[in-house]
């Protein structure tokens, strides 16, 4: 081919082949043995010549690589670059990895309670990590090329989401940020933000899996495909699914069952029984088995439930699955004693070790947040190496992990999100199945979701269709975040600050369409205006008049109705036991006997919980022997007893001779009786001054001659309609700009308030809650503030401390918390008072918890765990008494320790080497008394 070409074509061919062998582009891809995807090429070249990139590609496609290759530019170039992550497990696997390639010197870990080789050319750090650097204005930071921000995504999360935008927003110009995401629908919305706030930035959006997906469905024996094999984009639901579902939502099979006067036929039956004999969820052991001789295996099982993953291992085991030959078992059994010898026997014991360890020789494990943190490495490790086959899972692995597997099972398509039951998202499905087909490894990756009773084909194929989500903004100032802002750039400079964050570029963004409506509407109502112009007189003020009239009278209706409404329920509440009525209107009107006079008006407590009643429901027999309770629409006009008469004791309401019986009794001795019409009131409009003006005003009006006054009425009736549509769009776009400016302002109103800042001068106070992040910012300061630590031991300064940070999985309003005595459980009492005193400042302040801001109540639940651990008492005594797995327990101490390490920094500023400094003092011992045993097992990170 190269024949082919003109001298002058081969010289620009080898001169275009040199430029690329010149470029850092083209050593970085030799340092692997796999060619890169044109996606990771593009955005490797726009980062090469300078520019940010945003690159949203699927789970599993690769699109570390492209951040990997920032971290080479900044080496190559002597600049730094850190790496941030959502979460310490990711944080931990990427230092792992960026080691192995570069060597352990010129990479570093910062993790919330971990600092390894710090001053690294390259460190992996937490995204909070980051964020609290540049708020401290750090020296690390010196010398910063680059910043990779790895599972970008997560700045949806509610609850830690709005970090990331503030790194994005604070980073220095002159930082090239790399911006790393699973595939989200309005990639280039929050590519067009990101070149607002941080200048020329590319998006590359990638939707190519490198392992093709297959999505399928196991019922019973039988795996089925999800879709049907055809051509073109559009797949077709496979009908055997449809059918299967069709059939399971018909009425089950009942002998009694007629089809028109005969018994169901044996044929049918015994045919219904053999279609349903089909269908079934297979058990966990079951599922694995089946997997395992299609050769599906090694597969993550994903169950929302921790407890519903320790219990699937054990089905196996119990099941006798064996996954491993004896030379992988021997192999297992190696590598977890070499990673677990630092933890004492003793401790082995109470953490379930050798339950755990007999799983992993097969070849079986769970994968959860509440297992050790060294326990779930060893997992991680020994499935990448192939020696686990089968995890059963929290979603909690799918957040970036590099686990990938050959299939993913899906138990159910519906999980726990903290507040009810709710299905997972296409975003969530996604995520989920994206760990399914290992690059380089597998031809194709499976997805397999388990049939459950009520099944949807349709649905479960929305979601394997639905390939990207919207990303959504989190963002909301803070307490911290406001001091840091105003200490670095003064009120208004912060203020324009936060109106670049992507929240607020959203609900702008939100803004521009109902702003055009909004124009639309204006010149609606212009050509309304001319429309009913009138040439006696000033028609606009006319149809005011008449809007005034008509809006008086609605009113007093109203009233009328409301007057009448309580003058029967009024008469309601007086009906007794044994009174004759008139129901005046309803299905029931008539003679009727009252039974039981009904519940007042108000809140009553159902079996629901509080239930709001509008008035007596008084339960009546009717003289046509009906037992009914009836309602306050019944009652229209008020009600008074016509005669009373004896309900006899033995009366049940549920005998029809009782009923026929007491019917007749009732027809008897009031049959007769006429009730009195009721004479309806005169209208309070005819004696209304205020009608009788307006009344008088538009007959004197020019316009009420006009023989086309109606017609230029209904012009009027158009105008005043769609203003009032225009300014209730007004009134939205008002809502909508500036929010988050708004929520800043109520912040530092409340801040200056309580003498944190004043103007942009951030007092001796502000300066000491600029050093605390966390949920519970202020309370922390204000605690400082007031001394309440003040004179604690360490253990009982950790149980304080861990109010702060510790939040139930599940609301238990049963028993209150086990607290420390003495000193502890005093200032754990003075807290809850602060707080106290904060909720109410927020609530004058207009500052809502439900909004993402503000203080919620300190927890106490892990307040006496705490406090028995620094105090020295041994694992088994602390996990029983705090009925709490160790993953979770590990996890509250870490960061109990991080906040205990806040802390210490904080509170000498406060009154320099007095009390603050004894307070210090205790938080560092209290950190050294917690970070011992399984705490500080806790591999790197």
């Amino acid at each position: 081919m190269t024949e082919d070409l003109s001298p002058a074509e081969r010289y620009a061919a080898a001169r275009k082949r040199a430029a690329e062998q010149a470029t850092a582009l083209a050593d970085f891809r030799e340092m692997y043995d796999f060619g890169l995807d044109p996606f990771q090429i593009e955005a490797c070249q726009a980062l090469e010549t300078g520019k940010g990139v945003l690159v949203a590609a699927p789970t599993g496609s690769g699109k570390t690589i492209v951040g990997e290759f920032a971290v080479h530019l900044a080496l190559q170039q002597g600049k730094k670059c850190f790496y941030t992550t959502p979460i310490k497990a990711l944080s931990n696997q990427k230092y792992a990895d960026l080691a192995k390639r570069y060597g352990a010197d010129k990479v570093g870990l910062l993790t919330g309670d971990n600092s390894v080789n710090a001053d690294a050319p390259v460190v992996v750090m937490t995204t909070e990590v980051l964020r609290n650097m540049l708020y401290a204005g750090s020296q690390t930071l010196l010398g910063l090329g680059y910043v990779v921000m790895d599972e970008v995504h997560y700045l949806s999360d509610r609850f830690r989401g709005a970090v990331w935008e503030e790194v994005i927003i604070h980073l220095p110009e002159s930082v090239t940020l790399v911006s790393l995401s699973a595939t989200v629908s309005n990639a280039e919305e929050f590519g067009d933000w990101l070149d607002t706030v941080r200048g020329d930035t590319e998006v590359i959006v990638s939707e190519h899996r490198p392992v093709p997906l297959f999505q399928h469905v196991l019922a019973g024996r039988r795996m089925y495909d999800l879709f049907e094999e055809g051509e073109g984009r559009k797949k077709a639901v496979n009908p055997d699914l449809t059918r299967m579902a069709r059939m399971e939502a018909s009425r089950s099979y009942n002998p009694r069952d007629r089809r028109k006067g005969k018994m169901v036929r044996e044929a049918d039956r015994e045919r219904e029984r053999r279609q349903r004999s089909r269908i079934w969820t297979p058990g966990r052991p079951e599922v694995i088995e089946r997997l395992d001789s299609e050769g599906l295996l090694p597969a993550i099982t994903f169950i929302f439930s921790r407890a519903a993953c320790e219990a699937a291992v054990q089905q196996c085991l119990y099941a006798g699955l064996r996954l491993n030959n004896d030379e992988a078992r021997a192999r297992v059994r190696e590598i977890v004693e070499e990673r677990t010898a630092a933890i004492p026997d003793e401790d082995l014991h109470v953490l379930g070790y050798f339950e755990w360890l007999e799983g992993l020789e097969r070849g079986i494990a769970a994968h959860h947040a509440g297992m050790l943190p060294t326990f779930k490495e060893v997992v991680e490790e020994l499935f990448v190496r192939g020696l686990v086959k089968a995890v059963f899972a929290t979603e909690t692995l799918a957040l970036g992990i590099n686990m990938p597997a050959r299939s993913v099972v899906l138990e159910k398509l519906v999980k726990w999100n903290g507040e009810q039951h709710a299905d997972i998202t296409p975003g969530e499905y996604t995520q989920l199945t994206g760990r399914a087909g290992r690059r380089g490894i597998d031809v194709e990756g499976h997805a397999v979701v388990l049939w459950q009773r009520g099944f949807s084909p349709e649905h479960l194929a929305g979601l394997a269709g639905t390939r990207t989500y919207p990303l959504r903004s989190s963002f909301k100032p803070s307490y911290n975040m406001a001091v840091n802002l105003v200490e670095q750039f003064g009120r208004h400079r912060s203020r324009e600050l936060l109106e670049t964050s992507f929240a607020q570029f959203q609900a702008d963004k939100s803004v521009v369409g109902i702003s055009r409506q909004v124009q639309r509407n204006e010149e609606g109502l212009d050509g309304y205006k001319a429309s009913m112009t009138c040439h006696l007189g000033d028609f606009e003020e006319y149809a005011r008049l008449r809007r005034e009239l008509k809006d008086r009278e609605t009113d007093l209706a109203k009233q009328g109705a409301a007057q009448r409404r309580a003058a029967a329920a009024a008469a309601l509440e007086k009906l007794k036991p044994g009174d004759v009525i008139h129901v005046p209107s309803g299905k029931f009107a008539g003679l009727a006997l009252v039974l039981d006079p009904g519940i007042p008006a108000g809140r009553s407590n159902g079996h629901r919980g509080f239930e709001q009643h509008d008035g007596p429901r008084p339960l009546v027999l009717t003289a046509e022997r009906q037992v009914k309770r009836l309602a306050s629409i019944d009652f229209p006009v008020p009600v008074e007893a016509l005669e009373r008469m004896r309900i006899p004791k033995s009366f049940n309401a549920r005998s029809p001779q009782s009923r026929r019986d007491l019917a007749s009794a009732l027809r008897t001795k009031a049959g007769h009786i006429v009730p009195d019409r009721h004479r309806k009131n005169r209208a309070a409009a005819a004696d209304d001054r205020e009608i009788t003006r307006l009344r008088a005003e538009l007959r004197a009006h020019p316009c009420h001659g006009c023989d086309e006054r109606e017609d230029h009425a209904r012009w009027a009736e158009r105008y005043y309609r769609l203003r009032r549509d225009t300014q209730q769009l007004e009134r939205r776009i008002e809502g909508r700009t500036n929010t988050i400016a708004r929520t800043f302002d109520r912040i530092v109103a409340l801040l200056t308030e309580m003498d944190y800042l004043r103007g942009d001068e951030v007092t001796q106070n502000g300066k000491r809650l600029a050093r605390l992040y966390g949920e519970l910012d202020l309370l922390a300061s204000e605690c400082l503030r007031d001394g309440v630590w003040e004179g604690l031991s360490p253990a009982e300064l950790a149980a304080c401390v861990s109010a702060l940070v510790f939040e139930a999985r599940a609301a238990d309003d049963a028993l209150a918390p086990k607290l420390p005595s003495g000193k502890a459980k005093a200032a754990l009492g003075e807290m809850v008072r602060i707080w106290g005193r904060l909720d109410a400042l927020e609530e004058e302040f207009k500052i809502s918890q439900t909004e993402g801001v503000g203080q919620r109540e300190p927890d106490l639940g892990f307040a006496w765990a705490a406090h028995q651990w620094a105090s020295g008492k041994g694992l088994d005594e602390v996990l029983r008494e705090a009925d709490m797995p160790a993953g979770d327990f590990v996890r509250w101490c870490k960061q109990v320790i991080d906040v205990l390490g806040q802390i210490a920094a904080a509170a000498p500023s406060v009154s320099g080497e007095g009390d603050g400094a004894t307070v210090a003092k205790n938080a560092r011992k209290a950190v050294d008394a917690l970070r011992r045993g399984v705490v500080a097992y806790s591999s790197v990170g």
